[in-house]
């Protein structure tokens, strides 16, 4: 820990700049899927009155019930066009530039959902849903890449897990500011949807004052002396020979190489190791039952039984109960190393489960068993904070070269986006089943902690080179 201290101090120039990419990158990803479990009742509630207003009847509960799955879904529907757009646009214009352009299409959408109220139009919010679920799957996919590339190699996984810290510190914003004391209100609701738009402006008044990645710079500019001077910017004083020469070695290994698109990441054959080892990731994350957890908060204390007037600060603290297992996780996992943490991060999910489970099933024959739920909805959040939000992020960023990276981040995201809208469509159905509608996420959870015994990963240092294109495909390590 002495150690990590240092470094910070040694590196504190560069905490400015991991704040300012944070906040507006994966903590408007957190705080948009957050915040509509506040705001459900009464975006319901404006539905209805809208629909009665213009047409002289009330909506049937199950077209309501569609209409808000939708409006949910629609924000992953446009994170799926954003994330397919990702790959291109970081890759063409950089990351410092796509998220600022970002902003400024975060805060169009932000004005949908704000105003929406006043012009008695639900329409708008879908609206404004689908253009922050576009902005979403740009951001979220320029921070994580943005954060890897400008970190240098003592920090590279405490930079990495930044991304998963301000994701979770989104969640916690959204609760603060969604209970009842504060915006969470028939009358503020759409106010607390438009919070975004003063995050995003914020990052696009402070963002164009710090420099793009060291490896854009140099890999894709071919600027030398752009690069020394961003890292000295970031760094601050100090050797950086180390850093600087690696990226010398990746740009000779990969000289004459474009940056790949989608297409050709996903036909390249010295590339399908670190794509199988992103989708079995991704699949153990989409299918444990977390997503249905960020989305539907409260609907999964309402099943276990626990008193409506406390589920907000309960839901609260299983946000910032996230928080902290992240930020431990950040400050363990150069130390302990990522395939430790996921391991040990889903087995004690999966086992947490397992008890979750039996606790909503006895939750009507025992009155305890409630709290029993609670408490393991806490432990879970717990075991994934510390083990897989933290690792996942590192490993994908650091298994791809940068020719790849953009690319493959799009494909990984696009999976992401579509087990999210998945889960926002079929979960608010799924409910009324009780605690059956977590025994599906339960039993796939399992399979997928086994990893690492379907896909070797190469040792440190070891290059597979692909004859028939020359490219050079550097391996790391989980």
């Amino acid at each position: 820990m002495a150690g990590f201290l240092s470094d910070l101090v040694q590196y504190r120039k560069l905490l400015p700049m991991i704040l300012v990419l944070g906040i507006g990158g994966t903590h408007l990803s957190g705080f948009q899927m957050s915040v509509m479990d506040y705001a459900s009742p009464y975006i319901q509630k404006f539905i209805n009155e809208t629909w009665l207003e213009r047409y002289g009847s009330v909506l049937h509960q199950e077209t309501l019930t569609l209409l808000w799955s939708f409006i949910v879904s629609m924000y992953c529907i446009g994170g799926m066009i954003g994330c397919l757009c990702s790959g291109y646009l970081t890759a063409k214009y950089g990351k410092k530039k796509c998220l600022l352009f970002n902003d400024l299409v975060l805060i169009v959408a932000t004005l949908h959902t704000g105003f929406s109220r006043r012009a008695k139009s639900f329409e708008m919010i879908l609206i404004g849903r689908f253009l922050e679920g576009i902005c979403a799957g740009i951001h979220m996919n320029a921070h994580v890449q943005y954060a890897g590339e400008i970190s240098p190699k003592k920090l590279r996984g405490f930079v990495n897990v930044t991304s998963s810290v301000f994701l979770a510190l989104g969640k916690t914003v959204a609760r603060i500011l969604g209970l009842r004391d504060l915006l969470g209100t028939e009358d503020l609701w759409n106010v607390l949807l438009s919070f975004s738009g003063l995050v995003a402006l914020i990052q696009l008044l402070f963002l164009p004052f710090f420099p793009e990645s060291p490896p854009y710079l140099l890999l894709q500019k071919g600027d030398k002396n752009g690069c020394l001077k961003a890292m000295k910017q970031l760094w601050g004083e100090g050797n950086y020979h180390t850093e600087f020469e690696d990226l010398l070695k990746e740009r000779a290994a990969t000289k004459g190489t474009k940056i790949m698109n989608v297409l050709e990441v996903l036909k390249e054959p010295s590339l399908r190791q670190q794509l199988g080892i992103m989708l079995l990731l991704l699949l153990s994350l989409q299918l444990c039952g977390l997503s249905a957890i960020t989305f539907y908060t409260s609907e999964i204390f309402r099943t276990a039984n626990v008193q409506e007037s406390i589920i907000p600060y309960v839901s609260l603290g299983v946000a910032i109960s996230e928080l902290f297992a992240i930020i431990f996780c950040s400050s363990i996992i150069d130390r302990f190393g990522r395939r430790i943490l996921l391991w040990g991060g889903y087995l004690l999910m999966a086992l947490i489960l397992v008890f979750f489970e039996t606790s909503l099933l006895l939750s009507d024959q025992f009155f305890w068993m409630r709290y029993c739920s609670v408490i393991l909805i806490f432990l879970f959040i717990i075991a994934y904070g510390t083990g897989p939000a933290g690792a996942f992020s590192s490993v994908i960023n650091e298994i791809f070269t940068l020719s790849a990276r953009s690319s493959a981040f799009a494909i990984g995201g696009l999976i992401i986006w579509l087990g999210l809208t998945f889960t926002g469509m079929i979960f608010p159905f799924a409910v009324v089943y009780g605690s059956w509608s977590f025994l599906l996420p339960h039993l796939y959870c399992c399979p997928d902690h086994f990893i690492d015994s379907h896909i070797s990963v190469p040792p440190r240092n070891k290059r597979k080179v692909n004859h028939r294109n020359h490219r050079r495909i550097q391996n790391t390590p989980i």
